[in-house]
């Protein structure tokens, strides 16, 4: 079933692609990280980050997506819960850099206040330097909770973990993972 489910997805990745404004990150040999991103409009309650960064409703943020289908056929070579945690988290590690450099790069860079993800993966996530904020909003949290249950199935994951935001200022991506950018 996993498999069959996999396939499938296989498939409808590349559409999902090419319909939802998605880029790669390529990493230093110009393959592609298991990060894509696209700009988005923040439709949530106001978040003050540590660094004092406050990101309102309606605020530009540059959103992250984990490759997943790319991720998941990656794992499915790791037969060890911890040891794929630790590959999730040494692959976002490693791709955070090339994250920098693309959002600097990036031509509404000043318009950009922060990164954000969604996800119910965020074990590590804040020694990647990422701030963990609950979604307020109850019914957009149960409607990611039911397109991430595929993902979860798929990946072989058994327990139902509620989403959050992970946010990171665009400063504290330029101070941890390029500093010799401006902010």
């Amino acid at each position: 079933m996993k498999s069959y489910l996999l396939g499938v997805w296989n498939l409808i990745d590349p559409i999902y692609y090419n319909c939802s404004r998605l880029h790669y990150i390529p990493d230093s040999e110009q393959q592609n990280t298991l990060l894509r991103v696209r700009l988005t409009r923040y439709k949530g309650a106001k978040v003050t980050l540590s660094d004092g960064t406050v990101i309102h409703k309606n605020d530009i943020l540059l959103k992250i997506h984990l490759h997943n289908v790319k991720m998941i056929n990656e794992l499915n070579m790791i037969n060890s819960d911890l040891k794929r945690a630790v590959y999730i988290y040494h692959t976002i590690k490693k791709a955070l850099p090339r994250l920098a450099a693309y959002l600097q790069q990036h031509p509404r860079y000043r318009e950009i206040k922060a990164i954000i993800g969604i996800t119910s993966l965020y074990k590590g996530a804040e020694r990647l330097g990422f701030e963990i904020v609950s979604i307020k909003n109850n019914y957009y949290q149960m409607y990611k909770k039911i397109t991430f249950l595929p993902i979860n199935l798929v990946a072989g994951n058994k327990r139902q973990v509620d989403p959050v935001y992970l946010f990171m200022s665009k400063s504290k991506l330029n101070v941890k993972y390029n500093s010799g950018m401006h902010s």
